[in-house]
């Protein structure tokens, strides 16, 4: 069995700079429910309208592309590296 290591890296309380992607993602949603919108009021429909227009949209992290397009490559890459 093949062991998979992972680096985990923790970021100081209130350094947002330290989470790059995680605040930019934040400011993304932002965009769609600012801090005012009652959360309760949200329904299906527009947490997956949200979560298809962030997902689709290119990042500059991703060299452009978009987080769908990363996860599908890597799990393309992943399952042809299983098969060899």
């Amino acid at each position: 069995m093949r062991k998979i290591r992972f680096v985990i890296y923790f970021a100081d309380p209130y350094a947002s700079w330290q989470r790059g992607t995680n605040a930019n993602t934040s400011g993304l949603i932002r965009q769609y429910l600012p801090k005012s919108r009652n959360l309760g009021t949200l329904n299906g429909g527009e947490i997956r309208m949200i979560e298809n227009r962030i997902n689709n949209r290119p990042r500059k992290c991703n060299g452009y592309l978009t987080p769908n397009e990363v996860a599908y490559n890597k799990r393309e890459k992943l399952t042809v590296s299983l098969r060899s």
